[in-house]
């Protein structure tokens, strides 16, 4: 059974930073690229940034480049997402994202508000 947790969001001032993290389980986590994604409110949800299997190509969103770093480690089954220079806009809830044997599949979510 596929499982993703995200842990790591809060509340945070702009110019902050935040590292989101995501324990996956139920495939083999080193065979499969991983996604963050956001929805903030009223807002389609839109990826952020994505990672292979190996952790030597990534994507990102033109609003975060620069800004997101997204990694993994493979021993410990992990995804991460390292957010600097936060701004208001960033805003929303993140979650990870797994397509494995055809199935897409996500964790809860980890709320991340960036306010003064």
């Amino acid at each position: 059974q596929v499982q993703l947790v995200e842990s790591g969001g809060g509340l945070v001032q702009p110019g902050g930073s935040l590292r989101l993290s995501c324990a996956a389980s139920g495939f083999t986590f080193s065979s499969y690229a991983m996604s963050w994604y956001r929805q903030a409110p009223g807002k389609e949800c839109e990826l952020v940034a994505r990672i292979n299997s190996a952790g030597g190509s990534t994507n990102y969103a033109d609003s975060v480049k620069g800004r997101f770093t997204i990694s993994r480690d493979n021993a410990k089954n992990t995804v991460y997402l390292q957010m600097n220079s936060l701004k208001s806009e960033d805003t929303a809830v993140y979650y990870c994202r797994v397509w494995v044997a055809g199935i897409n599949y996500w964790g809860q979510g980890t709320q991340v508000t960036v306010s003064s």
